[in-house]
């Protein structure tokens, strides 16, 4: 037997406040069973009250209400139970981020940075098959998880190895503007037969000096490598502001136990003085 109650009375038996369900019946998301036309006070049905549970968990779990209206509306529980994975494996990444920050921020706040290691170098002009796009920085995982799958899928179907360790250049707008030209590239042997097409390219890098510095650990902590990086190529006065910063993708999370792991080259171009 279902019954209809008030919306102070629904609102106690669903923890949802008043205003919370006036905002849902506006939105049409959680809708009253009766609205009196001369009074315009809504009752609600007691049958209503779990679909009300689960909307208070779900914006508990932070899940947007389009998508929370989808998870209602899917009469296939198989589609509802998918957007919901989907809604919980965001959640999972984004705890996962959360507590790499925290163990980066406890090392900067009570561990010393390591003396970092530079090393000089001429690295010879060669050859690669690049991707290149715009990329807003808070995307550039997802852009390079994509680029590097696409790069890779490539030479595979041309029938091509790959000549040397994958890498990126990236601008200096990268960095100022949080939005900037990335360019994913993977060397080519020599002689290789590659025709691009579409947005790939194949691009002859020159040869150019570079300091040289190993990140090795998570992806928190790439922002101390260039800080120590940078600044000893700027105090020894060798900068090339202009020049892009190239990384070299020795090791990255998809070959590691450790998801949060990383051996990168982190090459900072420099000008022909030693230093």
């Amino acid at each position: 037997m279902t019954a209809t109650v008030a919306i102070g009375e629904f609102a106690r038996l669903t923890h949802l406040s008043v205003k919370t369900l006036r905002y849902y019946h506006e939105i049409e998301l959680l809708e009253p069973a009766a609205v009196d036309v001369g009074t315009g006070y809504r009752r609600y049905s007691t049958d209503q009250v779990e679909r009300a549970h689960l909307i208070r968990r779900l914006r508990d779990l932070e899940m947007p209400l389009p998508e929370i209206r989808t998870v209602l509306a899917a009469a296939d529980p198989a589609e509802r139970d998918t957007a919901l994975r989907g809604h919980l494996a965001r959640m999972e990444a984004a705890l996962d981020r959360t507590r790499e920050v925290v163990v980066s921020l406890r090392a900067l706040l009570t561990a010393p940075p390591p003396p970092i290691e530079v090393d000089y170098r001429i690295e010879p002009a060669f050859t690669a098959l690049t991707l290149t796009h715009q990329v807003e920085r808070s995307a550039i995982a997802d852009w390079c998880g994509t680029a590097f799958e696409q790069l890779y899928t490539t030479l595979l179907e041309s029938g091509v190895t790959p000549g040397g360790v994958a890498g990126a250049t990236y601008s200096n707008e990268f960095f100022t503007d949080d939005n900037g030209m990335v360019t994913a590239f993977v060397p080519l042997p020599p002689g290789a037969d590659v025709v691009p097409t579409g947005a790939f390219a194949v691009v002859e890098f020159p040869a150019g000096n570079f300091a040289v510095a190993v990140h090795d650990g998570p992806f928190e902590d790439f922002d101390r490598t260039y800080g120590a990086l940078g600044s000893h190529v700027a105090e020894h006065g060798a900068t090339l502001p202009d020049a892009p910063v190239r990384e070299r993708y020795l090791v990255g999370p998809d070959v590691t136990d450790n998801p949060a792991t990383y051996r990168t080259e982190v090459c900072w171009p420099i000008t022909e003085r030693e230093i």
